[in-house]
């Protein structure tokens, strides 16, 4: 079995745990989110935790599931409860992003802005290039900002783009450096 999977889950104050054929829902003061149980796992409350468990000890099939289970569970009970935010930055000159209309506009080098749509439950906000993405689903969240990201990836030699707050650019000597012989 897995070593996440034998850690229960606490449920938080605030957080509603609904299960439903086989679907888990957690309400919460930042929003809902639900999860289909894989076939075979079992979910249980046990004094304000939940427990996940495989219902047929011998099926060996399931157990990577588990910890799957147990993860989305987590990050469900975390989302509603306090949600998820990634940070990124812009770097560059004339490289600027702004909020219209809770849609995100990102001008970065090219012709033209470059718009990203707004997803439900997720909000944009920009504060001096700095692109900060927040929701209630983990994985919305960062799926989002790896999009945003690509959009203008950081290059190694003068380090524009739009990189992850914190996120360390590995940083390549130029053309001058190669030609005296410098490594």
């Amino acid at each position: 079995m897995s070593k996440l999977a034998k850690k229960p889950v606490k449920i938080l104050e605030g957080v509603n745990i609904i299960f439903e054929n086989d679907t888990i829902k957690a309400n919460g003061s930042k929003g809902n989110l639900s999860f289909r149980i894989p076939h075979g796992v079992d979910v249980r409350t046990v004094d304000g935790w939940l427990q996940v468990s495989l219902k047929d000890k011998k099926n060996e099939n399931l157990k990577p599931s588990l910890g799957l289970t147990r993860a989305m569970i987590f990050n469900m009970i975390t989302g509603v409860s306090t949600g998820f935010e990634k940070k990124l930055e812009l770097s560059g000159v004339g490289y600027k992003a702004q909020v219209a209309d809770s849609d995100l506009i990102i001008s970065v080098g090219f012709s033209h802005p470059v718009k990203i749509a707004a997803v439900p439950g997720l909000n944009f906000a920009v504060n001096e290039n700095v692109i900060t993405i927040s929701g209630t689903d983990k994985d919305l969240v960062g799926n989002i900002a790896a999009k945003i990201r690509a959009i203008r990836p950081p290059e190694p030699y003068k380090g524009k783009g739009i990189k992850y707050q914190n996120e360390k650019i590995r940083r390549k000597a130029g053309k001058a450096a190669k030609a005296l012989g410098v490594k």
